[in-house]
Formats: structure tokens, sequence, C-alpha cells
């Protein structure tokens, strides 16, 4: 765990003089320079110097960014595990008898780590510098709008990429610089049993792992200040929540942590308020998981002349900055805070930076995941966000519990729902339930090529795969229009030809 610093939560706007560039014994004149070695900086390195360009690759802390250290890779292992010992509670439906699971944290920490390391070639320096990328390990300012200063070097070049990510943003809380706590990229260092663990912040990342740590034999506790999966479709949003309060979660929305004191027996008390009024909890451990901002502190932007706020440094739709010579792309902008759309990001400034095409970035075709149990998945619009934008629309749903391949496995609970024009055009889909995150690509595929509904309906899966509830919840407009009284009328003129 961790203390707070005064550094940590201040606004990325920043406050105060910005940092200067440091001093530089070595100048690299290079055709790209990328900052940050994340999913969207790697990706953008190792294709450029691929296609004949001469780049630098400047990374303050470790190669792979959080996707690998501190956030996705992690996570996911660390839920992979819990969902091990679940699966151990709760297997007597298959005549399996149920055991309670014996639980080394340390050993799942070595799992995590296992995990990590097996990946971690893919993001290596070593992997970069072999494939001709000049890798600088330290902090990347910029001296003026065509050099940054990392180390001892300076490096002066025609393109920039600044792909810092984001790191966790610290809420106030009154006490909190006295206490130790975890955040959302700390926790994955915990080699300890936790008895007690109670999460600020009732979105993905926190109910993921409140619902992994529960598994994992924790007492969990969420206070969300205001609605948990706030950004979800609510029909979905409330289901899942369902699910993950029975499992034993308790998850409380509308409470906000506003002080934290050492508690009783070495544990933390938290005072947190609701509509109620004033209340206290006693925990073991804190996690605050209310969200990230974007990683700009170092960068020294506005010698570059760079844009930015709180929120993020500002770009165009093709992703370029306030200066031209440079693009930002990933957490570090105001947008989608996900891995895959950082690599969207990295594809489409190598468009324009390797052939000057006109490539622009969109969100519409994005999906995203929440890996609690159920899942839940969505891309595109939600059916209010729908609603609000065109007025008239189309809603199709089909539940787990009419496919044979759910029944086979156990898992029936959950639905898909897809949101259409009044023309058919796909608007957005969400899915909750077993796969969510796997079953959600096809729409993902169909918005991001501008296919209406009834190329859905001819797709053809293989039986008995999930994947048939995207094809049964399709099939319900060529219902929606067996209802037309038009079509019904050419149907019965038709039969009287034979």
């Amino acid at each position: 765990m961790q203390r707070s610093s005064p550094a940590i939560g201040r606004s990325a706007g920043g406050r105060g003089p910005p940092m200067a560039a440091a001093a530089a014994s070595e100048t690299i004149v290079a055709d790209l320079c990328v900052i940050g070695a994340g999913a969207g900086g790697l990706s953008v390195a190792a294709e450029a110097v691929q296609f004949g360009l001469n780049v630098v690759l400047v990374e303050k802390h470790k190669m792979g960014g959080g996707r690998l250290n501190s956030a996705c890779v992690p996570s996911k292992a660390l839920i992979a595990a819990g969902r091990r010992a679940h699966l151990m509670r709760t297997s007597a439906e298959f005549g399996i008898a149920p055991v309670t699971p014996q639980i080394d944290q340390r050993a799942v920490h070595a799992h995590m780590k296992d995990v990590m390391a097996a990946i971690a070639p893919n993001d290596s320096a070593e992997r970069l510098a072999a494939l001709g990328v000049h890798v600088i390990r330290g902090a990347a300012s910029f001296a003026d709008k065509t050099t940054v200063v990392a180390g001892d070097s300076r490096i002066k070049a025609r393109r920039f990429v600044i792909a810092t990510g984001a790191i966790p943003d610290i809420p106030l809380i009154a006490g909190l610089d006295s206490v130790p706590y975890f955040t959302s990229e700390s926790i994955f260092d915990n080699r300890q049993t936790i008895d007690h663990l109670l999460v600020v912040g009732g979105g993905s990342i926190g109910l993921e792992l409140a619902q992994a740590y529960l598994r994992l034999g924790s007492r969990v506790t969420v206070l969300e200040a205001v609605k948990a999966l706030s950004k979800d479709d609510p029909e979905l949003s409330e289901f899942v929540l369902r699910h993950v309060r029975a499992e034993g979660v308790d998850v409380r929305e509308g409470a906000r942590a506003e002080h934290v004191r050492p508690g009783p027996h070495g544990g933390l008390r938290v005072t947190f308020a609701t509509a109620a009024g004033s209340e206290e909890l006693d925990c073991s451990h804190i996690l605050l998981a209310a969200g990230r901002r974007p990683a700009l502190e170092d960068l020294n932007l506005e010698a570059a002349g760079i844009k930015y706020e709180r929120r993020g440094i500002q770009v165009n739709k093709g992703l370029a900055t306030s200066n031209s010579r440079v693009f930002a792309i990933g957490d570090v902008i105001d947008g989608p805070r996900f891995t895959h759309v950082a690599a969207h990001h990295a594809r489409i400034v190598l468009r324009r930076i390797l052939f000057r095409l006109p490539a622009t970035a969109r969100n519409a075709h994005l999906p995203r995941v929440t890996f609690t149990d159920p899942e839940l998945a969505h891309v595109g619009l939600t059916e209010q966000a729908a609603r609000a934008r065109h007025g008239q629309i189309a809603v199709f749903r089909w539940p787990l519990h009419e496919n044979d391949r759910a029944r086979a496995e156990r898992t029936t609970e959950g639905f898909v729902k897809a949101v259409t024009d009044k023309r058919g055009g796909i608007l957005g889909a969400s899915i909750a339930g077993a796969h969510a995150g796997e079953l959600i690509q096809v729409w993902s595929l169909a918005i991001s090529q501008g296919l209406k509904i009834t190329a859905m309906t001819r797709s053809v899966p293989p039986y008995p795969t999930l994947g048939e509830v995207n094809t049964r919840a399709a099939l319900g407009y060529d219902a929606l229009a067996a209802g037309n009284p038009l079509v019904r009328k050419v149907s019965a003129l038709l039969r009287q030809f034979g």
C-alpha cells in the first residue's frame, strides 16, 4: 500500500510553473519520437520502424505500461484466480461435490506475476531494440516545439506521438494522507490476505476487483458516490449489480467517502455521506478505484505549444494536437480509456504519419467490457442515447436461457440487447452474461462496417455456441417485418399463385 503525497491527485492541468527541460549531452535526430511504452506507444514504434523510419521510444517507468504492469493483465489474472475459487464452491449442479478452496494469497500473487512475465518479452526494450527502435529510459520533457529532452539525450524529431497513458485519480478524502491505501495499480503488489476490503468507486475497475477479492475470501464493501456502472445501459447494469450483490459484495450507491482515520485492531475507519446522513464503517484495507487521469507530469507541454486540460491533451479528429508535429493517443486524451482504444489510435496516427492519409478516430464501433461475472459488454449507443439522438428506434432482445450451449454449461443468466434505427441500421448493442466480451465483437464489426441488422440475420453461427444469441436477437427484426400489414398483404398475394 502507499500513502498519498501532495503531488498525487493534483489537477492534470498543472499548477505552478512548468518543469524546465534538463541539460542533455547527446543529440539524436529522428523521424519519430514516441513518448510512452504502453500499448499505443509500442504499436506506433514497432510498426513505424519496420517502414524504415528512424524511431526513438522514451519510457520513464516500465515497458508495457499499465496494460501489462498494473491494469489489464494482472487484473484479469486475479479475476481468473477468483473464478477458479468460485467454481470450486459452486459445482454441485454438475454432479461434483463443492469444496471450500484453500487460498494462498502469495501463490495468487505469483500467478499474476507469472502471467505478466510470460507477456513481458513482447513489450521489452530488447525486442524493440532488435527491431531497430532506439529506446531511452527516462522522463521526457519538451524543450521546444521540435525537441524533447530525456535523461542525457536531446531528441529532435519531425513527428512526436505522446502515449503516456493515465494514472489513478486520488479522490479528496480527509485523512487519506495519514493512512495506507491501495490504488487500482498498487493493489497488484499485495501478497497478504485481506480481511475486509473497502473499495471507493463503483465503476468497472472497482466492481471487477471487488468481486475478485470476495471470491478470494475477503469481505468487500463498495462505496459509489452516485450510481454504480453509470456509463452502461441501466437495464443491463442493474442485472449485473443484482448478481454481484447476491454473491456477497456490499455495493452502496449514493455513498461518498469523506474521512478516513486509523480504526480499531489496526484497521481503518471510514466516514461516508449518504442521503440519510453520515455513517461510519470499519475495514482492514482501502482500495481507491474512483477513476483515472491523464499522465501529463514532466512533459512540459507549454514549451511545445500543446494545449491540454485536466481531462487530457486536446486533439482533433486526426489525433493531432495544437502543435501539428505532435499527436496524442490513448488514455492521455479525453475519451474512452481502454487498451484497445490506444491500439486503434496507434493505427490512425501511423496512417497519417507514414502515408499522409486523412485517417480519423471514431468511437462508435469501440466496445467496452466490465469483466465481472456476469460480464457486461457494450458498443455504440445505449437505448437511452439512441432515443435521444434518433427518436424512433427498435430494440431487440434474446435471453441466454434460450441458448442450448448456455443450458449445457448452466450459464443461462443474461441477455443480448440490440438497438437499430427505423431502417434497421445498427446503433448499438449491449450484452450481459457469460462471455459477453467475446460476444460483443461481432456487433462492433457490424457497426464499424455500417451494416444493417439484416446482415446479422444472414450469419450462420455453429451449433451449439453462445454466438447463436446474437443471430437470434437480430432475427427479431424479421419478426417485426412479419407484422407489417403491407408485408402480410404481399405474402398473402403470393400464396395465391401456389
